[in-house]
C-alpha cells in the first residue's frame, strides 16, 4: 500500500502496486500526456515500472535535462528499428547516449553511405508518425537469449554473456523491433520527432582495436524542432571556426599525412604561439619553477608511475642498447624526479613546477578532432 510523495510536498496513497504513469494520470491529463519517464527515490525509471513501497517520485518531461537523455536513448532504439527494416541482415551492437545526441554501432556487410543515412532518417520519421507504444518486458535470461538467437543478434548475445549475474533483462518492444536496455525509454515514439542523423564513422567493437570494425551512425535529438534548429545552427557556426580551416586560411599552421595530429607551424602561427607562451610565463610569475625535462625516458619510470600498465597502448616506445624507452605522454613523472633530486624542506612547499613540454600520445586517429 504505497504512499507516493511528490516534489511539491503533496502525496498520493494507493491500495496496491502502482506505477508512475498512473500517478501522472491522477495529477492531471496534461502531465500524463507530457511525462516520458520518472525519477523514483533518485533513480530514473520507466513510467510502467511497478512501485510497491513508499517512495519519492518526480515525473520527467521532455524539458527536463534527464528527459532529454531519455529521448536520445529512445532515438537510438528507433534508429535500430529503421536500420533493421531497411537492412534486415544488419546486427545491432551498442547504442548509448552522448553529449547532444546518440549513436548506434552496427555490423553490416553493406557499407552505409550518406544516401543510406537519408533513407534511414526518412524511415524513422515514418515510424514516429505511427505513434507506436514502447513496451517494456522484464524477461528471464533464458528467454532473452532465445529471442536474440532467433533474431540472429549475436552482439546482443555477447552483451548478455557479459552480464552473468542478470537473471532478468529489460527488453523494449515497439512494432516488430526488440532491443535490450536498462532504460528508461519514452512510452511512445511521438516524443522523438525532433532528431537528425548527422554522420557516419567506423568504430571497433567495445572500443578495442583488436576487435572487428563496426559502422557507427551518429544522431542528435531534442525536445522540440526549435531546439534542434538552434543546435544545428551552432554546429554550422562551429564549422566556420574549425581550427584546421582557420589555420590554413590565416596561414598559421597546417597538417600533413606524414605526421598525423602534429602541427606544421608557419611563421605567423609560431609568432602567435610564442606570444601566448610569453603571456602564460608572465602569469605564472615567481610562483612556479619553469623547467625542461627529457623528451624520452626509460620504461621503468612509466611503470612506477602506473602509466605503462594503464596506458601502455597509447605510449610511443622504442628500444636502444637493450633498454626500453617511452616518448613522454605527459610531464609530471619527470617533475616528480626533479622534486626527488634533492632533500626538500616543508618550508619549500607548495613546490610548483611548470613546463612548456611537448608530449606525444598514440591515440586513434578518430580522437584527434572532437
Amino acid at each position: 500500500m504505497p504512499k507516493i510523495f511528490l516534489p511539491d510536498g503533496s502525496s498520493y496513497h494507493y491500495d496496491g502496486v502502482v506505477n508512475a504513469a498512473a500517478v501522472a494520470e491522477d495529477i492531471g491529463p496534461g502531465l500524463a500526456k507530457a511525462a516520458l519517464a520518472a525519477e523514483l527515490d533518485g533513480q530514473l525509471v520507466d513510467l510502467c515500472d511497478p512501485i510497491s513501497d513508499d517512495a519519492q517520485l518526480r515525473l520527467i518531461t521532455a524539458r527536463d535535462p534527464k528527459g532529454l537523455e531519455v529521448i536520445r536513448h529512445s532515438c537510438a532504439h528507433l534508429l535500430g528499428q529503421a536500420v533493421k527494416q531497411l537492412f534486415p541482415a544488419a546486427q545491432m551492437a551498442i547504442g548509448p547516449v552522448i553529449e547532444h545526441g546518440f549513436y548506434y554501432d552496427i555490423a553490416c556487410e553493406q557499407s552505409f553511405t550518406p544516401s543510406d543515412l537519408e533513407r534511414i532518417a526518412q524511415r524513422m520519421v515514418e515510424l514516429i508518425d505511427r505513434e507506436e507504444d514502447v513496451i517494456k518486458h522484464m524477461t528471464p535470461r533464458a528467454d532473452a537469449i532465445r529471442i536474440f538467437r532467433e533474431r540472429g543478434e549475436t552482439y546482443k548475445l555477447r552483451l548478455i554473456e557479459g552480464l552473468p549475474e542478470a537473471q532478468e533483462l529489460g527488453l523494449y518492444h515497439h512494432g516488430e523491433y526488440i532491443d535490450m536496455c536498462r532504460g528508461p525509454h519514452v512510452p511512445n515514439t511521438r516524443f522523438l520527432k525532433a532528431f537528425k542523423l548527422t554522420h557516419l564513422a567506423g568504430a571497433y567493437w567495445r572500443g578495442d582495436t583488436a576487435n572487428e570494425m563496426l559502422q557507427r551512425i551518429y544522431g542528435t535529438a531534442w525536445d522540440s524542432a526549435k531546439q534542434l534548429r538552434a543546435h544545428l545552427n551552432r554546429l554550422e557556426e562551429a564549422k566556420k571556426r574549425d581550427h584546421r580551416r582557420l589555420g590554413a586560411r590565416l596561414d598559421l599552421f597546417h597538417f600533413e599525412e606524414e605526421a598525423p595530429g602534429m602541427v606544421f607551424w608557419h611563421q605567423r602561427g609560431w609568432r602567435l604561439f610564442r606570444l601566448v607562451e610569453e603571456h602564460i610565463r608572465r602569469a605564472l610569475g615567481d610562483d612556479y619553477h619553469e623547467v625542461h625535462t627529457p623528451q624520452m625516458l626509460d620504461r621503468s619510470l612509466w611503470e612506477r608511475s602506473g602509466h605503462w600498465d594503464k596506458f601502455g597502448d597509447m605510449i610511443f616506445a622504442t628500444t636502444s642498447e637493450k633498454r626500453d624507452y617511452a616518448v613522454k605522454p605527459m610531464n609530471c613523472p619527470a617533475h616528480v624526479r626533479l622534486f626527488q633530486n634533492q632533500l626538500r624542506s616543508h618550508r619549500e612547499l607548495p613546490y610548483r613546477i611548470a613546463e612548456f613540454g611537448v608530449v606525444h600520445r598514440n591515440e586513434a586517429s578518430g580522437t584527434l578532432h572532437g
